[in-house]
Order: structure tokens, then sequence, then C-alpha cells
């Protein structure tokens, strides 16, 4: 049961709309073993229909050498030739899922079951896990989500209304116990002990959207050394509804085609099926290597070998996001002595971060760790008397603010209201409309002045400025005696440990968009889903930190006396970068700041020329371009304010100058790595297990979500309602809370943007090192063994070497 559980990928709640590997669950077997797996358990594997690579073949985009390099390498016995005529002659076949109970009923009475029970619970589930929206809270949440469960089923009438008498006086007979009535139901519905398994797992995936946000609280347990118990509660409702329907509604008909379902889960794979499965294979292993093949081939006309000459005169740290990759090829290009690179945009510092006046925090941090330090935001220039006045201030608000909020939804004043003063909404109405105003303040502005939020930003100092910042009474703050460590440890990790710029910019990553209850999900997957602001600026308040940098010089890195860091964040909807605390820099920066931001308007003209394209705009002048993509942010309406990560296919850990000459269309995580300065390969080993890994999850989402959006995805934006407060989100008002990535994410209404592949990851550093951070590290290990990536090391000459499921390298060459 614990090992069915585990398969369930966590749901990280929407204001934390983390990327997340939907087949994490399934890592262990290898990536067309679970293929097979989810085709038996839904009815879609891990392959798009058969008519999109056909399709792909049409146009070019699957050529014959990609099939030839898809066949060996799947070891087929069939040649290009022979797979064609195979191809044309084979009917794709439709896999049916494995049954529940209540699918079986569903044929035989012709009412909808499935859907009926997966409802029931989800509403169960919205107001046991609510977070603030429901206006009445549930009674039953001091209990178990099961105890909570039996106490609602006894009073619910929903079943009557679908014809079934006696659901209360049945569920009064269950066991006291989750674990005792998933005893019962596999015993009341005659699971035999080697259908179990699976029929555990497919009822789980049969309420797939809450069994992830259980699984996310038993993750978020464990991070705490803890236990939640919320999944099995889940899956014992799940399994006693298909039990006590089967008592309920029993006949001779449902007992014999109940039996029959059974049965057909023992069946084994028909030819046709197994050839079908072979065919996929071959045009997804295929699709992948047309990708790899014009990749390979861009790195390999690419000088990797030059080297600048000189100081160079802006360093830029940027996230990985693949969509730092488009800004950071415009700025070398407007500036080419400007030296960027990749870093992961936490940059290093393992922090949770309290906003002003908050006593809880947000780990600005990738998912898989915990925080090392409590850093709260703090108000410039500010006083203990200013701060906590600032601080009353905004809580009055937030109050007045929410209690506003209530009167306007309450039941007995939503319609007086709008009939009352709706015609005082109608200019405001109009203008939100029309994308000339925001809709809603800015979450992060929320109960602040105009001005205020200017002035807040992270404190590196353990003093309490304003006591009630954080008021839990934990320590704050980076402690001075841990500083100089943590600073080598960020610059050693990015590489940058000698040859410093006069400014040196740390660029975080966000997004702005209204009314799109998946924001996050465009922010820094590696800061937990939200804005890399604060951990760039609290990373360069660190590197200018007078304490640090003597440290850092006993260390054996030496920051010159004028080099100068600054913060920065890219918003990636409008492809702006803008600067903070420039007032704190030195006078004899001024003009290297001017010149910084001619440079970076250069670039951001020229990221969203390119961009544009894709948005649809691409034809109109560039004033038009930028005043569209700025009214995105505003339009309550919009679908598609920007790409985020679509296309997203390929990781390359390497130094900047094998890429620096290449046009990677905004599809590659570029990460900063020289293992030369490698002492033991620590990096290395970091880079593996932590960027990697969050890059393969993205990758995994976009993929999940493109294949099967059904089960991996959620649908149709128009129809997304906001659940639980801030849990997730419905398509429609029922139905199973959904997960993944809307359609709009990845389909522009014509064509798909983005492509279903396999992270294609490129490591340069010696195969030896590679190999050990596999064989040390088990996630590693299954990714790369298991095929769920491919990996390539890039040798000191430029070339690729692959390796393979059976742990040997081999020369990879291009194929034309």
């Amino acid at each position: 049961m614990e090992a069915v559980c585990q398969r369930i990928a966590p749901l990280w709640p929407a204001k934390h709309f983390v990327a997340v590997n939907p087949y994490v669950g399934l890592s262990d077997q290898s990536f067309w073993q679970a293929h097979k797996t989810l085709e038996r358990m839904t009815g879609v594997g891990l392959c798009m229909p058969r008519a999109y690579y056909i399709e792909q073949m049409a146009n070019g985009r699957i050529t014959s050498a990609d099939l030839a390099a898809a066949l060996q390498e799947l070891g087929s016995s069939w040649d290009v030739l022979d797979f064609e005529q195979v191809l044309a002659h084979e009917t794709p076949l439709s896999v049916s899922p494995l049954s529940l109970l209540t699918d079986v009923l569903k044929e035989l009475d012709e009412q909808d079951w499935s859907n009926f029970v997966v409802d029931r619970i989800s509403q169960y589930c919205a107001a046991y896990f609510d977070e603030g929206q429901a206006l009445w809270s549930m009674p039953w949440r001091d209990k178990s989500l099961y105890s909570g469960w039996l106490e609602f089923m006894r009073i619910d009438k929903s079943p009557w209304t679908m014809g079934v008498r006696g659901m209360g006086d049945a569920t009064k007979a269950l066991p006291d116990t989750a674990q005792g009535t998933i005893v019962w139901a596999l015993q009341e519905l005659a699971i035999p002990p080697f259908a179990i398994d699976d029929y555990l797992y497919a009822t789980l995936l049969s309420v797939g959207g809450w069994a992830g946000w259980t699984r996310y609280l038993s993750w978020q347990a464990e991070l705490k050394k803890s236990h939640d118990e919320s999944i099995r509660d889940l899956l014992a409702i799940r399994l006693a509804w298909d039990a006590l329907l089967y008592k309920l509604c029993y006949s001779e008909a449902l007992k014999t085609h109940w039996h029959q379902a059974i049965e057909a889960t023992t069946r084994p794979v028909g030819h046709d099926e197994d050839v079908g499965n072979q065919i996929d294979a071959v045009l997804q292993t295929a699709f992948e290597a047309g990708y790899r093949r014009q990749l390979a081939a861009s790195l390999i006309v690419a000088d990797g070998t030059s080297q600048r000459n000189g100081r160079a005169d802006v360093q830029a740290v940027f996230c990985i996001d693949v969509r730092s990759e488009v800004y950071r090829r415009a700025f070398e290009t407007v500036a080419p002595r400007v030296e960027t690179l990749g870093f992961a945009g936490f940059f290093g510092i393992m922090m949770e971060y309290v906003p002003f006046g908050a006593v809880e925090g947000h780990r600005h941090l990738p998912i898989l760790f915990n925080p090392a330090y409590r850093i709260c935001e703090r108000l410039d220039s500010a006083d203990e008397r200013e701060t906590n006045k600032l601080i009353d201030q905004r809580h009055t608000r937030l109050r007045v603010a929410s209690a506003w909020k209530t009167f306007k939804t309450s039941a007995s004043s939503c319609f007086s209201f709008v009939e009352a003063v709706g015609l005082l909404s109608a200019t405001k109405l109009v203008s939100d409309s029309m994308g000339w105003t925001r809709p809603v303040p800015n979450p992060d502005h929320k109960g602040l002045h105009a001005g205020v939020y200017d002035r807040l930003g992270p404190g590196l100092t353990t003093e309490a400025v304003g006591s009630r910042t954080c008021s839990d009474g934990s320590s704050t703050g980076i402690p001075e005696s841990d500083r100089p460590a943590v600073a080598e440890l960020v610059l050693r990790n990015m590489g940058m440990i000698r040859d410093f710029a006069r400014l040196v910019l740390f660029v975080g990553h966000g997004s702005t968009t209204v009314n799109n209850p998946q924001a996050t999900g465009l922010d820094c997957g590696a800061c937990a889903g939200q804005s890399g602001e604060a951990s760039a600026r609290i990373a360069v308040a660190l590197l200018n930190d007078p304490l640090t940098r003597r440290g850092l010089s006993q260390r054996g890195i030496e920051i010159p006396a004028d080099t100068y860091f600054i913060a920065g964040l890219h918003d990636t909807t409008t492809d702006e970068l803008f600067l903070f605390n420039t007032e704190h820099a030195p006078s004899s920066h001024t003009q290297d700041l001017v010149q910084l931001r001619q440079w970076l308007e250069a670039a951001g003209q020229m990221t969203r020329m390119e961009r544009a394209t894709l948005l649809g705009i691409g034809d109109l002048p560039m004033p038009t371009i930028r005043a569209d993509m700025r009214r995105r942010t505003r339009d309550w309406a919009q679908l598609r304010p920007e790409w985020a990560l679509a296309g997203n296919a390929a990781f390359i850990a390497a130094p900047r100058i094998r890429t620096a000459h290449c046009d990677l269309a905004g599809r590659v995580f570029l990460h900063e790595y020289n293992w030369h300065n490698d002492v033991n390969f620590e990096t290395l080993q970091l880079i593996m297990t932590a960027p990697m890994i969050v890059a393969n999850w993205i990758n995994m989402q976009y993929y999940g979500s493109m294949v099967d959006n059904i089960q991996f995805g959620s649908g149709n934006k128009v129809l997304h309602n906001v659940v639980g407060g801030s849990i997730g989100v419905l398509e429609g008002n029922g139905g199973d809370l959904r997960v993944g990535l809307a359609l709009q994410s990845l389909h522009d209404g014509a064509r798909w943007v983005h492509e279903p592949i396999r992270l294609q990851v490129l490591i340069e550093a010696p195969q030896c090192a590679i190999d050990v951070v596999i064989d040390n590290h088990e996630m590693v290990r299954e990714l790369v063994e298991n095929a769920w990536i491919h990996l390539f090391q890039i040798d000191e000459n430029g070339n690729l070497n692959r390796r393979g499921i059976d742990k040997q390298w081999r020369r990879y060459y291009v194929t034309e």
C-alpha cells in the first residue's frame, strides 16, 4: 500500500505552483515499462497519438536518418523501409484502461458513476482542506480525512439522487480506520492478490488531483521528519465507494461483468498491441533524435575555444530557466564584452523568506531541500517606530480588505450590493476589461502605500529591525560567522572565483499576470514557484558585505575593491529587466550603471522581437509590441500572457564558451560549469542532484501535460475555478482537482507550441566523475539508467559521448 501511494507525484498548491514530474513515482521503471504501466492503468501511455508523429514525418521534423537512429537505439529488427511499410499498414489500437467497479456499473445502468463518485470526493476534499476560501468551515476538519468522511457520508443524500438507498446505514458499518476499510473493500470486491497493486494504483489515479495534494502533504511532513496519512485515507475513501456500491447495487449481471473486468487485467499483451507499442517507441525516439541532431550540430558548428581578452565590462548571472537563454544571447549581442553565466535562480542561498509584516515565510529554494536561514523583508532606512507603524497599517488594510470581500460575496449581501452600487464600478470595469488598469493589486503590494514597496528588501543582518516582522522569536538573517562560507559556496558553484568585473549583476526572474490561478507556475522553479527577486537581492547584499569579503579573501577568493554586485529582476512577460537599490551604488559606478541600463534596454528589445512571433504580434512595430506585452500583464482575459518554458528540451552544464555563439531558441537550461575549477567534483554533484533534477521535473511536467492532459494536465484554462483558496483549480464547477498545465500553455489554438521530448542532458566533465555521481545517487541513477533523460558528456574537444543504459559511453555522431 505504501509503495502504491509513493507512485503518486505530489501536487504543490497554486500559490507555489512548482513544476513536478508526474511520473516521478514510476522512475524505478524504465521509460518504456512505465509507458506500458500507464497504458494499462489509464489507456494512455507516454506517446502522442500516432497521427502527431505522421504529421512530423510529413513536414520533415522526423527524417529517415532519425528513424534509422531510433531503430538502432531500440535494437529493432526493422530497417527504415520495413518500418515505413509496417507503419503504413498498422492501425493504431484503442487501449482500454483498467476498470474500477464504478466503470463497470456505468456500463450496466448507463449512469456515470465514476464521475459522480469523483465529484463527491472532490467536493468533500475541497471543504476539508479549504485554506480560507469557504465562508463556512466544515465541522469535521479536526478529524482525520477518513474519519471526517464517515461523518459526512452519514448525512450525504447525493447517492439517493442516483437511485441508491441505504448508503448512510452502510457507511455506519465501515471500519473505524482507513487501513481496515482498505482491507474490507478489497475483500468485498474480491480483488485477487496479483491484481491488488494495479487496482490500488488505478483507484488513486481516478482521483489523481486530490491524490497529488495528499501526497504533497505527506511530502511536506517527511521534510519535517513527521508523517501524514491523508493519502491513505483518500485511498480508503475511494475504495469504500466502490465496495459500497457493489454491495448496494448488487445483481448477478453486475457480479458477472465485474469478474470479467478483473480477469481482463490478467490478459497477456496481444501481437497487434505489442507491434503498436514498438511503432510508438520508434516514432517517439526518432522525434527526440531529430531534435538531438539539430542541437548537436549547432554545438559542433559553434566556436568553443574563443576567450575574451581583458576584464569583462559586466558579468551577469541569470537563472538557468530557458527564457533566460534568449535574453542572455541578446545581451551578449548588444554588449560583446559582457559575460553571462547561468545558475539556479535561488543563487545558492538556502532561505525561507518572510514578507514584511508576516509571521510565516515562503521557501525560496528548490523543493528538494530544507532552508538553512530565515530572511525577513525589511524597510530600508527605517527605525523601529516607523517599521512597526507601517506593519500595523498593512495589517489593518488587509483585515479591512478581507472583511469587505466577505461582505461582497456573502449570501445575504451579494445581490443587493450589486444592485445598489454596481454602476459605481462601471469605469473600472471598462478600464480593467481593456487592459488599461490592473484589476487587482499585485499580491506583494497588498496593504502597502505607494512608494513603500520600493523601500522593502531582504535583511541580511540578524538584528530584528521591527520586532513584529518575524514575531515568532526565531533567529533571522545570515549570521556573520556563516557569511564567508555561504558566499564561497555561492561563488564556487557559479564558477566565479577570479576575474570579477566592476559590475556583477544577479538576475532573478518573475512573471506578471492577472486572473491566472497558475501564475506562480510562470515564476522561478528554483525559488519554489516564486519571483527570484528576493534570492538575487540577498545574494547581492551578502557579496557586498565587507565582512563577507574579508572572509572570502582568507578562503582564496579575492573580490576587487571596485567590484560592486547589483540585483535585477527579469520580467519574463515583458522582457524588461529592473535593477534594485542602484541609489546605494558607489558614485564611481554611476557611468557604468548608465551604460548597463542602455544595454539592458537594447537586449530587452531584441528579446521581445524574437518572442513576438510566437505571440502572433511579430509583424507589429517595436513600440506597439512592447505596449502589447505590457497590456498582457493587466489583461484579465489573456490566456497566453507568455509561453513560459514551452519548448524546453535540453540541459547543458558547461562553460558559456561552448554555447555562446549558438541560437538555442529558448529551449535549453544553461548552467555554467567548468570542471577544472571543481575540487572533488562537489559542484558537479550539486548540479546533477539539484538543477538537473528540477529541469527534469519541468520537462516532464510539460511532457505529461501534453501527452495526457486529461490525467496529468489541467484542461481548458477558461473553465478554471479556484478551489480551497490556494490549493488548485477545478475545470468547471466539479470533477477532480486538476494537475499540470492547461492546454493554452502548450497549444496556440492552431498548433502545438511545445514538443514532448525527454530532457537531453549535456555535461562537460570527465566521464568517470559523472559515473561516480550516478552511482552514489539513486534518483539520478534511475533517471539515467531507466532512460528518463538522455545523458551526454562533452569532452575537451567538444565531441559528444552518450551514456547508454548499459552504463557504457559511446561517441555520438551527427547524422544527416
